[in-house]
């Protein structure tokens, strides 16, 4: 095994806007694939197809952005980029399951609902991924060949020790 091994892509920082980007071009190319395959008589789907195409890839955004933010140099300034990209990233995606479906979200039954719980979810995704980050860091930051010893306050030593 070399001392330099390449990094996996999954151990690198991209850029939040980025990830946005590439995912609702991703949307795009599923939900012109579902049209034209709809449209060939390949397959049969329900109007709200494009909805789920749009919760689900944004809830890959999710998944990912919050594992890429452990590779962040500074995570305060990656969650400052990545909150405002999947809230640009709802909206796109909305946007394009409307056009493609003909259905607002309040007439594409339970993915309002859908919608808010992936928003939560990725904030909390990302609180979490906040907290081990630090943990991790704290652990780095320890000696552990030789940990201190702490004693318990109000608690008398041996003499000699």
């Amino acid at each position: 095994m070399s001392k330099n091994p390449k990094k996996s892509w999954l151990y690198q920082a991209y850029d939040p806007y980025l990830q946005a980007g590439a995912t609702a071009l991703l949307v795009l190319v599923f939900m012109l694939a579902g049209s034209f395959m709809k449209w060939a008589g390949w397959m049969t789907h329900s109007p709200r197809y494009p909805w789920l195409i749009a919760a689900s890839f944004l809830w890959l955004y999710a998944i990912f952005n919050s594992i890429f933010s452990l590779s962040a140099n500074s995570i305060n300034a990656y969650w400052g980029r990545a909150i405002p990209a999947f809230a640009l990233l709802v909206v796109v995606n909305g946007g394009l399951a409307w056009g493609f479906s003909s259905l607002p979200i309040g007439q594409a039954g339970s993915y309002r609902w859908i919608f808010f719980v992936l928003s939560f979810s990725y904030l909390l995704l990302l609180s979490i991924m906040g907290f081990v980050k630090r943990v991790v860091e704290f652990a780095e930051k320890e000696e552990w060949h030789h940990p201190r010893i702490r004693r318990k306050p109000g608690k008398k030593t041996k003499k000699g020790s």
